[in-house]
C-alpha cells in the first residue's frame, strides 16, 4: 500500500495515511495537493494524480506530542540498520546494560548490533568485552515516528520532517 504524508495547515506533519485517503482529502476539498507521484488513479471519467504530500486546508490543533515507541524496526531506523559496535549490518537489537544487570528497556540504552557483536557481548557489560559504541543511544526526535511507522522517508518528504536525506529510501 502506497502511503501520504498529512501536513497541518501550518506545514506541520500530522501523519502518515494510505494514497486513497490523501486523494479523498483533496477532492473533498479538505486538503490541498503539494507533491505527487508519477502514479495515477482513475475512475470512469477521470484520472488523478497520487498524492505523496497533502496540506489541510484548516488548522488542527493536536493535543499532544507523539512519541516514538521502542520497537525493534524503530530502533533499527535510529541506527541507520547498523550495527553500533563494528558498523556491519544489524540483525538484532541488543541491551548495553543488560536487563539481568538492572539494564532498562528505554531508547538510552537499547542498540541495533550485529549477530557477531550481540554474541560477543552475550550478558556482560561494555568494559568486560572490549566493545564500543559508535554513537550514544538517544530518544529519537520528534518526528522520526514517520521513519518508524512507514519504515523509510521517501525524498519529496524530507522538507517537511527536517530528516537528512541519507535516513530516506
Amino acid at each position: 500500500m502506497r502511503r501520504s504524508l498529512v501536513l497541518n495547515a501550518s506545514f506541520d506533519p500530522l501523519c502518515v495515511v494510505s494514497s486513497r485517503r490523501a486523494l479523498v482529502l483533496v477532492l473533498d476539498s479538505k486538503a490541498e495537493l503539494v507533491h505527487s507521484t508519477e502514479r495515477l488513479f482513475h475512475s470512469p471519467r477521470a484520472a488523478f494524480p497520487e498524492p505523496s504530500v497533502v496540506r489541510l486546508w484548516h488548522y488542527v490543533k493536536v493535543p499532544f506530542q507523539a512519541r516514538v515507541a521502542l520497537n525493534r524496526r524503530a530502533v533499527f531506523a535510529r541506527d541507520g540498520h547498523l550495527c553500533q559496535y563494528c558498523g556491519r549490518a544489524a540483525e538484532n537489537i541488543d541491551h548495553v546494560v543488560p536487563r539481568s544487570k538492572g539494564g532498562s528497556h528505554t531508547w538510552d540504552n537499547v542498540v541495533a548490533a550485529c549477530r557477531t557483536c550481540n554474541a560477543r557481548k552475550e550478558n556482560r557489560l561494555l568494559h568486560e568485552t572490549g566493545l564500543t559504541l559508535h554513537c550514544k543511544p538517544t530518544q529519537p526526535r520528534e518526528r522520526s515516528w514517520i521513519l518508524a511507522a512507514t519504515g523509510a522517508v521517501r525524498a519529496d518528504w524530507e522538507p517537511y520532517l527536517g530528516l537528512s536525506s541519507s535516513l530516506s529510501a
